[in-house]
């Protein structure tokens, strides 16, 4: 009999044919216990199912205010928030950069009239945000802190995450505006206001998921996530903060990808590996601050424009992975994503999705199901043992920081990325519906195509808006002047921005000092 051939994960694990060792049960132990391998919380989805977001913005604030409506209505139980480009740029919609590009792949928030709009008739009391905004992440969180104050909604009971992640941009994104250093200034003032002003938010949603969409493998996306959040804490220590101060309201925001038995022992190896390093590299022996919380969304760059239904079955064992691993709060893609904006109706079957992997199939009913299983904690250990090979490269070269100024991350992201292309070239990884299994001609699916009509009626209202507002130039001095010393920039930002500033005028003036950042 031949010998079987070999089989590996996308980190290049190699899986055995059988699994016979029993795993050591102290690298396991107890859910809601360090090294939280099980899960953050003991009794896990029976206390509390996760979060359903469907991630929602378009055009104008009006028209993603009806998305979310919909979607509340539909059952889902929180929001998350797409802003396009020139909001994710700091510049404004009438901006020359901006023509084309307003409301493409996400709502324009120019004002905090535009926010007001956005969340009109949500009582922002009563529902968890989270906001996928980067570079402006202060701007935007100050925006919504803004309109709910204008709702009587106290400070203390905003729920919510915003992103807020500047370093996975220079690996993998590229939204940022200003250098590094002032970037991350931004990122650390936001922890330190945030902790005295809105102690129940999220201040940072720490993302691997635009690493993996890049092209990273499971483990390189474990290395360089949990990297970059080292990062921030120490940024955060450096600064003067107390690491208990800010490290419970720290997130992460991981990709849910294909291979199934890989993506659940990343979840459960990412905690772990979380957990020993806040406790042994950063030295906080808070359980609230070894604990690593998170959001997951299913993979985009899995989605095939064709036979886009396919996508339906990819979205399901996806974010089946990401329950099975323990995530706080998941997004399921729509499967005409790879076409275009999500329709409502693909947006509501998306959500369809995780409403009956949560109330049908079972598997919310007992914590970590796979815990103890041979397979499964090998992998976990393997995967771990990969990511901290990595982790280790980087903490050699002085950190994240200086890992991504030379370009390490980069590059090993692109040779992934490339290895697997020649795989999926050479039918060595199958894509059904792209290498095999191809349809002769596949039925057209419907998209949502914005109207190209909303971005005049943006430039129009927000140049009214500057033609009605007072003066605000003694403002945005107030921000550069901030700027130039090393005071907290998000009071006198909220001032502006209260005041009538747009976020690229807020943007402008951090320009002014700061300088903008080309690579």
């Amino acid at each position: 009999m031949s010998e079987p051939e070999t089989r590996t994960t996308t980190s290049g694990i190699e899986i055995e044919v059988v699994y016979d060792r029993a795993p050591d049960p102290s690298r396991i132990g107890a859910p809601g216990e360090y090294p939280f391998t099980r899960g953050p919380y003991p009794t896990m989805y029976r206390g509390r199912l996760w979060t359903m977001r469907q991630y929602a913005g378009f055009g104008t604030a009006e028209a993603t205010n009806r998305r979310f409506h919909s979607l509340l209505a539909a059952g889902q139980t929180g929001l998350s928030v797409a802003f396009d480009l020139p909001t994710q740029m700091g510049l404004d919609s009438d901006h020359e950069l901006a023509s084309g590009e307003v409301g493409k792949v996400g709502v324009a928030i120019d004002t905090i009239d535009d926010m007001r709009r956005l969340f009109a008739g949500i009582p922002l009391g009563d529902v968890s945000t989270s906001m996928t905004i980067n570079a402006t992440a202060p701007i935007l969180l100050l925006l919504y802190q803004l309109v709910a104050e204008e709702q009587g909604v106290p400070a203390e009971e905003l729920r919510g995450t915003v992103q807020n992640d500047i370093l996975k941009e220079y690996v993998a994104r590229g939204t940022y505006i200003y250098p590094p250093g002032p970037s991350m200034r931004l990122v650390t003032d936001l922890f330190a206001y945030a902790a005295e002003e809105l102690p129940a938010w999220n201040t940072i949603s720490i993302s691997g998921y635009h690493i993996r969409e890049a092209g990273a493998t499971a483990a390189q996306e474990l290395a360089f996530t949990i990297a970059n959040g080292i990062a921030y804490v120490r940024a955060a220590m450096d600064a003067g903060l107390e690491v208990d101060q800010f490290a419970p309201r720290l997130s992460f925001f991981w990709n849910g990808h294909n291979h199934f038995f890989e993506e659940i022992a990343k979840f459960r190896a990412a905690r772990r590996m979380w957990a020993r390093l806040m406790r042994d590299l950063i030295g906080t022996d808070d359980p609230a601050s070894q604990k690593m919380r998170f959001h997951t969304q299913t993979a985009g760059s899995t989605l095939t424009a064709q036979q886009p239904l396919n996508n339906v079955v990819r979205t399901t064992v996806q974010a089946l992975a990401a329950i099975l691993g323990g995530t706080q709060s998941l997004h399921t893609n729509a499967y005409d994503e790879a076409l275009g904006l999500p329709t409502e109706e693909s947006a509501r079957l998306a959500l369809r999705t995780q409403q009956i992997l949560a109330y049908e199939s079972g598997v919310a009913d007992t914590v970590d199901p796979f815990g103890g299983s041979y397979f499964m904690e090998a992998l976990t250990d393997a995967l771990e043992e990969a990511a901290q090979e990595l982790f280790d490269q980087i903490e050699e070269m002085g950190g994240a920081v200086a890992a991504i100024e030379a370009g390490f991350m980069q590059a090993q992201i692109e040779e992934a990325a490339y290895a697997e292309a020649r795989r999926q070239e050479s039918g060595e990884s199958v894509v059904v519906g792209v290498n095999r299994f191809q349809d002769d001609a596949d039925e057209p699916v419907p998209v949502l195509k914005v109207d190209p009509e909303l971005e005049r009626d943006q430039v129009a209202r927000l140049q009214e808006w500057r033609a009605k507002r007072g003066p605000i130039g003694s403002y945005l001095e107030a921000i550069e002047d901030a700027a130039r010393s090393d005071t907290n920039l998000l009071p006198v930002m909220k001032e502006a921005l209260a005041a009538g500033a747009t976020v690229g005028e807020v943007s402008d003036a951090l320009r002014s000092v700061f300088g903008t950042y080309w690579r």
